[in-house]
């Protein structure tokens, strides 16, 4: 089985200032931990190349992505909210990031890999059509399904966010939208407060209370998702890899293990086995502790590879 690992170290030029949980540190752990454990040789790595106009216009309207570039400073920092900060070179490192899923598409239905993990930042599941907000600033996720549509024919693609806060942006750009299915897990009440309660068919809902651990986060999944999936068939499947329900994350407050990222992952690949030819593009979103960040994203590898997991 052939793992491509897309990242880009222009995506660590993004920096929100040195108090941000969202920080270059992020992508720095992730490699780190994964070369420590040995299994960042096991996978293809590449760099990831930069969304086109066209491609993220297909999710952003023209005018929402000309004021991006109209705030982006020159200099120091802008802010989109509270939260969401644009330095020179946020723009940039945010096309990188749409991009690799781009890329991460195109190879699996071109053969070129079975399954791919894009380890970039900024994340995306928060930006929705026409506004930045939550670090994000263009749907990475979106802008790959999109593109599976226009270039590759995709009639039938899965979106699944296990994120800690739920994707308001991928939702509000596939609402109803009967070839795509969204499901997302997500701490219950909770940021971003939007969505929280959609009556959208194509949208699969998975609440989980605050201390949920991993017991009840995986007979959530094995009741809302799996079925869902089973009905829908997809022939894509993209994941938004947000590792912040970690125990150990400050972010929030779910209680997951490493190993249940191993477990949904393999729950995932079983999926995409039966349905897309195991066609599985995973991009990461949030996880704010590192060292559990580490830690995550080995298991979420190493599940993608076919390697067992390990404490």
């Amino acid at each position: 089985m052939i793992t491509a690992f897309l990242s880009h170290p222009y995506c660590q030029r993004h920096d929100m200032g040195p108090d941000h949980p969202e920080s270059p540190l992020r992508l720095d752990a992730i490699r780190a931990q994964l070369m420590r454990s040995g299994v960042l040789q096991h996978a293809m790595q590449a760099d990831a190349r930069e969304a086109t106009e066209e491609q993220l216009q297909r999710v952003h309207p023209e005018a929402h992505l000309a004021r991006l570039e109209q705030t982006s400073p020159q200099e120091g920092h802008a802010s989109i909210d509270a939260d969401t900060l644009m330095n020179s070179d946020s723009l940039q490192a945010a096309r990188l990031a749409a991009g690799a899923v781009v890329k991460g598409v195109d190879q699996v239905f071109r053969g070129q890999a079975d399954n791919v993990f894009c380890a970039v930042r900024p994340p995306g599941h928060h930006a929705e059509a026409q506004e930045a907000m939550g670090f994000c600033f263009y749907n990475n996720v979106a802008v790959g399904a999109a593109h599976a549509r226009a270039v590759h024919g995709a009639r039938r693609i899965a979106i699944l966010d296990f994120d800690v806060h739920q994707c308001n942006g991928t939702i509000d750009i596939f609402k109803n939208d009967p070839e795509v299915m969204v499901c997302t897990s997500f701490q219950y009440p909770f940021y971003p407060w939007r969505y929280l309660d959609t009556p959208y068919p194509n949208v699969v809902h998975t609440p989980l209370p605050a201390g949920t651990e991993s017991a009840g986060f995986r007979a959530a999944i094995e009741r809302d998702w799996w079925p869902a999936l089973e009905d829908f068939g997809p022939e894509l499947i993209l994941v938004s890899a947000g590792f912040d329900a970690h125990r150990d994350d400050p972010m929030a407050e779910l209680c997951l293990a490493d190993e249940d990222y191993h477990w949904i992952t393999q729950g995932i690949l079983d999926i995409a086995r039966r349905h897309a030819e195991g066609r599985v593009v995973s991009v990461l979103e949030g996880g704010y502790d590192l060292a559990a960040l580490g830690r995550s994203v080995e298991a979420h590898l190493r599940a993608l590879l076919g390697l067992a997991y390990q404490p």
